[in-house]
């Protein structure tokens, strides 16, 4: 009971944040460009920025040894989980444009704007490291796999006359990947940390990174506000994937960090709650946006999207209660 009561609290304190941005949107406190921009700030600057400060408090070079295992777990249980999602396009005779935004949905997370502040908001900060590893993991699969299944399944393509859809390679290293680069030097060089990461550069880093979870909790209000809650189209695809992203992903990720256990594979308890919440978080928000470029059912996706970032704060407590037993 006190897990549920702790994840119910938790939930309830990003519902409020989120909240703050879904109202004062509907106040016409920002014009159509401010998500945009706060989404830049988030990923260009304060993310990058959080992702930095938390290797330097977190990271020991002998514990990047260890996220090891979580790294394969993470790949595994994506591939698995893209293995599964495209048996179940083919037994239900999903058609063109929506199949491959389907599996990408199921098996790519929001783990900027959503999984972050929850896994801090669950686990605290230490658990922030084992966060990146879904996070890198999540990342370069969502924009080398995941597009390429949503480009595979562009309606307008014309497989039988050679048309092909070309990738934009930039997208394999986005900003937030770069305070984790960045932050390897000084992990293992000492000096580095001690005559470059001086106290008001700790500071200000430390301060821009704390608007992370705030600023990203306000922006999916907008972004929720903005598509409008009441404009889901309940169908049988969205039902479909939100088994998918809600049952199937976190089960496999917890089946296959149960396999390691029994094989005498240990890992730190918040290190696999952390893989199994970030597991069953809200499909990634740029959904929709693929979605565009790729000539998919935009619509659809948006459902996806706003249906995922509604109902993720009625399957987190149901999650950590089920990982307390």
């Amino acid at each position: 009971m006190n897990v549920f009561v702790t994840s119910i609290q938790s939930v309830l304190a990003i519902l409020i944040m989120i909240a703050v941005g879904y109202f004062t949107q509907g106040f016409g406190w920002f014009d159509e460009k401010f998500s945009g921009s706060i989404s830049k700030l988030i990923m260009k600057v304060a993310l990058p920025a959080s992702i930095f400060m938390a290797m330097m408090k977190y990271f020991k070079p002998d514990q990047l040894a260890k996220l090891s295992s979580g790294l394969v777990y993470t790949i595994i249980s994506i591939l698995v989980g893209y293995v599964v999602s495209w048996l179940e396009m083919k037994a239900f005779k999903v058609p063109r444009g929506r199949r491959g935004l389907m599996m990408t949905a199921i098996n790519g997370a929001n783990t900027v704007f959503i999984g972050m502040p929850l896994n801090i908001a669950l686990f605290g900060q230490i658990s922030v490291p084992y966060l990146l590893v879904y996070y890198i993991v999540n990342t370069i699969i969502i924009w080398t796999l995941g597009v390429w299944v949503i480009a595979a399944d562009d309606p307008t393509i014309d497989k039988k006359k050679g048309q092909k859809v070309k990738f934009d390679l930039s997208h394999l290293i986005p900003a937030p990947l770069w305070g984790f680069i960045v932050a390897l030097p000084f992990i293992y060089i000492p000096w580095l940390k001690t005559h470059l990461l001086v106290n008001f550069v700790s500071m200000t880093l430390t301060d821009i990174g704390g608007l992370v979870t705030p600023l990203s909790l306000i922006y999916i209000g907008i972004i929720l506000k903005q598509f409008g809650i009441s404009s889901i189209k309940i169908d049988f695809h969205l039902i479909l994937t939100l088994i998918g992203r809600f049952i199937i992903s976190p089960v496999i990720m917890a089946v296959i960090v149960f396999a390691g256990s029994k094989m005498g594979i240990q890992m730190n308890g918040i290190f696999h709650k952390t893989l199994i919440i970030q597991a069953a978080t809200p499909t990634l928000a740029v959904l929709p946006i693929l979605a565009s470029n790729y000539h998919s059912d935009v619509k659809f996706a948006t459902n996806v999207v706003v249906a995922t970032s509604t109902l993720f704060i009625v399957v987190v407590p149901v999650i950590m209660v089920l990982q307390s037993i």
